[in-house]
């Protein structure tokens, strides 16, 4: 067969290099390519996927690579592909589009578009015969009937552009004592009280929505919700989700039982979950959570560390072209490599068979803690079981491993800082804050300008394309969880320049809200994020950050402005909790005041610092003695630590 290669070629981008031989005449995203389909009179494909995509390589598989097919694309349309992970922004704006017109959404995204970048026609996968349909129709349209695709373009890109259009709620009011009563009291009909998480499936982690859950449940004292929060997380834990034996959590399982995963591993999933998990951890102690921690911790320094010290962005879910397939295991491997401990390791790791997924293979998972097994089978302990996943390990990393994706995106690495870090002061083990600051020294030599400006990615040696909001709000949300741990007062200066520059550059001032394009965008709408989902959207972690700020370095408007963030969602957020969690979790904040803890920055006072939480917010003084603040009023000066703690306890 012949060898093809495009543009795609000059690309660093992993997925767009897996397209670089395809018969496809692919170019990247630019402005040339439009004026191209504008000079050539053609229509635009906006194909958006990522290299973990399973379902975005089905369809290369059976389209892109197909001379057929290609040789239809390269006649009529300019082909653009797009990696969603590095240009969010055109993925919001096409997926936007593709949801108005066909109410559902996914990768791989495809999206026609007229030469100026308006859509007109979109969906997610299409096998052959039907993609080729849908060219050869659009292509007729386009060239029979001209100004009715212009006039439904049109219409199509005022719809994209009012999609996200917030109404300011005027004027800033108290916020509704009942609405989180409310949010949870709805929110639970949709809980599984049985395997955790929600009650259908695919059931995806959703760090947000456990984090706020974990609070309320703690701070509202409702043992349900906190009932349920652990349960979710101990299912989660013992699942074929979560990877037995290398560590880390794959993107969602496709059951009701967590048992069967969609084998890639994104960062920002398993930074987010260190966070949960260690919050959970600091409420129950339970050696499960500490477990999953340390492991997560080994497999991001095993397989995800740069040279430079940022984080991987991804791992594939294939490998050898077949999903899954460097995980499962076949029975007769289990008895090869483990010999007579295969028996109850077998017991342990399938119990009843659950762990059956398809052609004789099994995903390792359990019904059981290690403590709960070790005690019901004396002759087994937690070095055994550790010896046997280890030699299991050395087994499999015999075999072909899925790709990783090896960008680093700041935004991921700075949710993995914020969970190294609530990691850190969970366990007080210092190889968390190590990671959590070689990270951090990554986004400040690498990412960012003199003038605070941060870079999206940074591949192969080279930052490019300047940073969206999720870059400012996470490393702004990262260098404050940084800056109570650490006392260095540049982290706290880091963050505040980061959102001076996120308020001159993406803040609307009528709404107070942020879009997710600076003002220099190139696209035909800027996207304002305002649902929660499996990373909270971006202007709710703003908001938080801006009360967070508010409090560190004495700047009131900040509060106001995080007020009327919160009062412009707020109404009818209860029908939706899942979707709104970090906003809850914001209204939980206000309701419940924030303390202010100020303490001195050395000597025994560090023990302290790991009070910090959405709930304490920790700032440092060359005083003697601390404070604690909160409606306004200040404690009288405290000498010791303990009074410090005392005094929060019965606040």
């Amino acid at each position: 067969m012949e060898q093809y290669t495009n543009e795609l070629i000059h690309e660093s981008s992993l997925y767009l290099q897996q397209h670089a031989h395809n018969p496809v005449n692919w170019v990247s995203w630019s402005k040339e390519a439009f004026e191209r389909a504008e000079k050539e009179g053609k229509l635009v494909l906006v194909s958006v996927g990522y290299s973990a995509c399973h379902w975005c390589h089905v369809m290369e598989h059976e389209c892109f690579e197909d001379e057929e097919v290609a040789a239809l694309m390269n006649k009529h349309f300019v082909c653009i592909k797009v990696d969603r992970e590095e240009r969010p922004d055109v993925d919001q704006v096409y997926m936007t589009a593709v949801q108005l017109m066909t109410q559902r959404g996914g990768w791989p995204l495809n999206c026609f578009t007229i030469p100026n970048g308006q859509p007109i026609y979109g969906g997610t996968y299409f096998p052959k015969e039907q993609w080729m349909h849908v060219l050869k129709s659009l292509n007729q349209t386009y060239t029979s009937e001209p100004e009715k695709v212009l006039e439904y373009a049109k219409e199509l890109s005022d719809g994209v552009q009012q999609s996200d259009l917030i109404a300011v709620a005027e004027p800033i009011k108290p916020f509704p004592t009942d609405k989180l009563f409310e949010l949870v009291r709805r929110w639970q009909s949709r809980m599984d009280m049985v395997e955790g998480g929600p009650t259908s499936a695919p059931k995806f982690p959703l760090p947000s929505n456990l984090e706020f859950l974990l609070y309320y449940g703690v701070l509202e004292k409702h043992e349900e919700i906190q009932k349920y929060v652990n349960l979710t997380l101990h299912k989660m834990a013992l699942g074929g989700i979560y990877d037995q034996v290398g560590g880390g959590f794959s993107r969602y399982s496709v059951d009701l039982l967590w048992k069967i995963p969609h084998f890639e591993k994104m960062l920002y999933d398993n930074g987010q979950l260190l966070s949960v998990y260690a919050q959970a951890y600091r409420e129950t102690k339970n050696p499960e959570y500490k477990r999953v921690l340390d492991q997560t911790l080994t497999w991001l320094e095993r397989e995800m560390q740069s040279e430079e010290g940022g984080l991987f962005a991804a791992q594939d879910a294939d490998s050898e072209g077949v999903e899954g397939k460097y995980y499962v295991w076949t029975k007769e491997e289990i008895e090869a490599t483990l010999g007579e401990n295969a028996s109850w390791f077998w017991k342990f790791y399938n119990p009843g068979n659950k762990g059956y997924w398809e052609d004789q293979q099994w995903v390792l998972l359990r019904n059981e803690t290690w403590e709960e097994f070790c005690k019901a089978n004396p002759d087994v302990n937690s070095s055994k079981i550790q010896d046997q996943l280890d030699t299991l390990f050395y087994v499999r990393k015999k075999r072909i491993a899925p790709v990783t994706d090896t960008k680093c995106l700041t935004a991921w690495n700075a949710l993995t800082l914020t969970g190294l870090i609530e990691a850190f002061k969970a366990t007080e083990d210092h190889s968390y804050l190590r990671l959590a600051l070689q990270i951090a020294k990554w986004i400040r030599t690498f990412q960012t300008t003199s003038d605070f400006q941060l870079f999206h990615t940074r591949q192969n040696g080279r930052s490019f394309i300047t940073g969206f909001l999720d870059d400012y709000a996470t490393s702004i949300q990262a260098f404050l969880t940084l800056y109570q741990i650490t006392a260095d007062e540049e982290d706290l200066i880091f963050a505040k320049e980061l959102c001076n520059y996120a308020l001159k550059h993406f803040h609307d001032e009528q709404s107070e809200m942020f879009y997710f394009t600076a003002d220099d965008h190139d696209l035909i709408a800027r996207k304002m994020e305002i649902n929660d989902n499996v990373i909270p959207s971006t202007n709710s972690i703003m908001a938080n950050n801006l009360l967070s700020l508010s409090l560190l370095v004495d700047e009131l408007d900040w509060e106001l402005k995080a007020k009327q963030m919160l009062q412009n969602v707020i109404d009818g957020m209860e029908q939706y909790g899942s979707g709104y969690s970090n906003w809850a979790l914001l209204l939980l904040r206000f309701q419940k005041e924030v303390r202010l803890l100020t303490i001195p920055s050395s000597g025994d006072w560090i023990n302290l610092r790991k009070l910090s939480s959405p709930f304490v917010v920790v700032r440092f003084t060359n005083e003697n003695t601390a404070t604690v603040c909160a409606e306004g009023v200040c404690s009288i000066p405290m000498v010791l630590p303990y009074e410090v703690e005392n005094y929060l306890k019965n606040m």
